[in-house]
């Protein structure tokens, strides 16, 4: 059987959902395949996005990860949002989810690290959930 796709959404995709696909492959990469995508792009992932997670988990997200467009990805069976506060797009998918994270941009590094283990937590929950099969 083929690995489930997680998309993880996000606005510009330039912050938590970078964070969150960068985790997703760490953590459970061997369990399911872990995209971001925005419906805007911002330039570059969030300097201090890459920099904290580089110092944390010794992931350079800057050499394997880029700002992607929701058009950019394949088609995904679950959709996790970040908590953007505005309308996502409908995307097709066999469950969604939305984990309501403040956006730590321009915000102090004790801020970042707390959304980055928020992130952690959630990715560690949704991949026993997946390997359990409480999703779809």
């Amino acid at each position: 059987m083929s690995k489930l796709k997680i998309g993880f959404i996000c606005v510009h995709n330039s912050c938590r959902s970078q964070i969150a696909e960068a985790l997703g492959k760490h953590i459970a990469g061997d369990v399911f395949e872990g995209y971001s995508a925005g419906t805007h792009t911002k330039d570059k992932i969030n300097p201090d996005a890459v920099r904290i997670m580089k110092e944390k988990y010794k992931i350079d997200m800057a050499l394997t990860q880029w700002p992607k467009l929701i058009d950019d990805i394949p088609p995904l069976d679950i959709v996790i949002t970040m908590g953007c506060n505005v309308e996502c797009p409908l995307l097709p998918c066999k469950y969604r989810e939305d984990w309501g994270l403040d956006d730590p941009t321009g915000k102090s590094d004790d801020e970042f690290l707390k959304i980055i283990t928020e992130i952690e937590n959630n990715i560690q929950v949704l991949t026993q959930r997946v390997l359990h099969a409480i999703l779809i």
